[in-house]
């Protein structure tokens, strides 16, 4: 018989359910929010208010879009961390309600480890072990994969995270929210090496990127508006080069320590498409075998968290019922 995951990720203002069967992929519903947008960023009350009122339509459309009913399920899976706590808490509530009323297992996924597996979805998937360079909004990682269930963080960021420093210098550029995005939009017609920027030197596998964002910053300070509406484009594209070759130096540093040429990229910056030809390009050049998750695996959505699920279900990873959401947790 198939195993039936139902997954809820509700970590901050996506509200997304997916079915897998055996592994596949069936369903990756996706509902955004649009209301953070006036604010400049995700505000956590209205996004836990936007999770209560998405969360039962996106489960059932998740469920039909699958063609399985709630009665062939067999496990529910949700996101327990991290993330914005009162997000997390609409979505594990919610899972808890669903397992409970049909007595089915209950599987709790760390928000990091499912981006590192989204690369497991599909049919070019790599084989273990691989090396993995997630980069999202609040977190920046190489991660070892000795297995599924196997992942060891090598580097981190000590500071800010990669993502973090788009989105931070697209507010300087008066660029409105989200910005990451639409630095990656001006970049592609701007000269990435119009401007210099720092990259903080760093001797082990971890990041940095304040030094970036303070780079920006003085920069900026000293040119008026006009001369950053006049080049837009050249700026995008200098700070996009700059923040992809700090990431690639040191996955390049990661490959020559482990030996290991099987690269993937994860999490919501692995959407960049600067970054995603940079990695191609370099993989080629150095011999290396790239793999990046379609778009709709690299934001944040409940597919990665059912692929999880999947593999832990494998393993009889289970939780009760107590089980609680955590807004910061280590993996």
């Amino acid at each position: 018989m198939s195993i039936n995951i139902l997954a809820i990720e509700s970590s901050c203002d996506e509200t997304s359910a997916s079915v897998c069967s055996d592994g596949k992929i069936l369903s990756n519903i996706i509902a955004t929010q649009a209301v953070h947008e006036k604010y400049g960023g995700v505000v956590p009350e209205l996004a836990s208010r936007a999770h209560l009122q998405n969360i039962v339509p996106v489960v059932h459309q998740a469920l039909d879009v699958a063609a399985i009913n709630m009665q062939e399920l067999d496990a529910i899976a949700f996101t327990q961390a991290p993330g914005l706590i009162g997000s997390l808490l609409v979505g594990a509530q919610y899972a808890k309600s669903i397992a409970l009323s049909l007595n089915k297992p209950l599987i709790a996924v760390h928000h990091m480890q499912a981006h590192v597996l989204a690369n497991l979805i599909g049919d070019n998937i790599p084989s273990f072990p691989f090396l993995c360079l997630t980069v999202s909004g609040g977190h920046t990682q190489i991660v070892l994969a000795h297995s599924p269930l196997n992942l060891e963080v090598i580097g981190q960021t000590i500071d800010d995270a990669a993502g973090e420093a788009f989105d931070k210098s697209a507010k300087m550029l008066g660029l409105p929210y989200p910005g990451g995005p639409l630095i990656d939009k001006y970049a592609a017609e701007g000269n990435p090496k119009a401007f210099t920027f720092a990259q903080p030197q760093i001797n082990n596998l971890d990041f940095s990127f304040s030094g970036l964002k303070t780079s920006v910053l003085y920069f900026l300070q000293k040119h008026s508006e006009e001369f950053k509406q006049e080049n837009r484009d050249d700026l995008c594209a200098s700070i996009q080069y700059t923040i992809i070759q700090i990431l690639l130096k040191k996955l390049d540093k990661a490959v020559a320590q482990t030996g290991v040429k099987q690269i993937c990229l994860a999490g919501g910056v692995s959407a960049n498409k600067g970054l995603r030809k940079a990695l191609q390009e370099m993989g080629v050049k150095k011999g290396w075998k790239t793999f990046i998750p379609p778009f709709e695996y690299c934001t944040d959505n409940a597919g990665m968290i059912a692929i999880t699920a999947y593999y832990k279900y494998l393993d009889n990873q289970f939780e009760d019922l107590g089980v609680t959401p955590q807004a910061r947790a280590v993996w």
